[in-house]
């Protein structure tokens, strides 16, 4: 009976606040609000929201306030789709999905198992310095197929892999697999919250060369179209890893949180100089991962000849925003390098006072023990005196 007259209330408010001017469709909202809350158990208007109070004395008295260091960090957004990408699921796509699940492979020891495994055939080894001295890329494609699509793989040495036409189910036995061959693995959620899935398709016949069109990859059906499928899978291989990059710096972030409280309050820093010493071990490392030992900043030496797959790369990194979150980043890290050495300083001050008091006591202590001596040389010099037999 209440959830009815809950029902009727608010279809009379949706007809009748149409003709009413602003300050009465306001008045009239406060009264529902009211009438309804009388039939809502009480238990549904628990809140997440309340917020710990503090009390601030002056001339007003005491008055209770919102502490804004008890509200939690804005987390990093997750990255919307385009509109353009809800086609996932149009006739005749195909999708391409892309996870980050360890710091890096070994793609010697991954190639033995799969061919061992007798489910995916090798194709090719791709050298992304092309010059054949170190090979990163490994392409697989599927020995039996499904339907008239291949299903195509590309492992990438950096601990990632793209898969092409792959059911969700092959990809979660593919990732099983893979787990063997991985070199520090990530969290399996942070793996699935960072991955990317795109859609792809082929251009018509009067068109000649692969691009990106509104979110979907077009491919052509040359014998080269793998190198295309290449370059789009080393793009996104890019867009996962530095999702996991992010996610990690988030992780940090979210560690030293308490450290800027304890800045803001003027209380002791609970870290010792060893624990952050360890935390700015990680933030370099994690910098020299993005500056030094990714493609983040520059194009690899893979396109230095091929200029469209060149374009196609480029194109393609645009789409993921890959230079604008690489820039964020490096905010957010100089950011972090400015508090972890204001922390650094802080603690090596704390310590280096630590030391003075304790050099002031041993001097303390030093002065005392000589004051003691020289008080018993006193007494033993006064009591000589006395035993002294007077001279005649």
């Amino acid at each position: 009976m209440n959830t009815v007259k809950l029902l009727l209330s608010k279809c009379v408010i949706s007809n009748f606040t149409g003709s009413l001017h602003q300050p009465a469709r306001i008045s009239l909202a406060v009264q529902f609000v009211r009438f309804s809350s009388t039939f809502v158990p009480k238990s549904t208007f628990s809140s997440s929201l309340k917020l710990p109070t503090i009390r601030t004395g002056g001339f007003l008295g005491q008055k209770s306030i919102g502490n804004i260091s008890t509200l939690q960090m804005k987390k990093r957004p997750v990255r919307k789709k385009r509109p353009e990408e809800t086609e996932v699921h149009e006739d005749g796509n195909f999708t391409v999905t892309a996870y980050a699940t360890a710091e890096e492979y070994d793609l010697e020891k991954l190639l033995s198992g799969l061919v061992q495994q007798e489910l995916y055939v090798p194709k090719k080894f791709i050298c992304t310095d092309d010059n054949g001295v170190d090979p990163d890329v490994l392409y697989v494609s599927a020995k039996y197929q499904v339907d008239k699509e291949p299903r195509d793989i590309f492992f990438f040495r950096e601990g990632t892999v793209i898969l092409w036409n792959i059911g969700e189910l092959e990809c979660s036995n593919v990732l099983s697999f893979l787990k063997q061959y991985e070199q520090h693995s990530y969290d399996d959620n942070t793996v699935s919250g960072e991955s990317e899935q795109m859609v792809y398709n082929y251009v018509s016949t009067d068109q000649l060369s692969a691009h990106l069109k509104r979110g979907l990859f077009m491919l052509t059906r040359d014998e080269e179209s793998y190198l295309e499928k290449y370059t789009f899978s080393n793009a996104m291989s890019l867009s996962v890893k530095l999702g996991i990059w992010e996610a990690s710096l988030d992780k940090y972030i979210d560690s030293i949180a308490f450290v800027t409280e304890d800045l803001k309050r003027g209380s002791k820093i609970k870290m010792s100089r060893a624990e952050m010493l360890r935390k700015t071990g990680e933030l370099f490392a994690l910098r020299h991962l993005i500056n030094l030992s990714s493609d983040l900043l520059d194009t690899p030496d893979f396109y230095w000849d091929r200029e469209h797959l060149e374009n196609l790369y480029a194109q393609t990194c645009g789409y993921f925003s890959i230079s604008r979150r690489t820039k964020v980043m490096n905010e957010k890290l100089n950011h972090c390098v400015e508090l972890a050495d204001l922390i650094s300083s802080n603690l090596n001050d704390a310590h280096h006072v630590r030391l003075e008091w304790m050099i002031i006591i041993l001097i303390m202590v030093e002065v005392l023990f000589e004051i003691i001596h020289y008080a018993e040389r006193y007494m033993d010099a006064g009591q000589e005196a006395a035993f002294v037999p007077a001279s005649n």
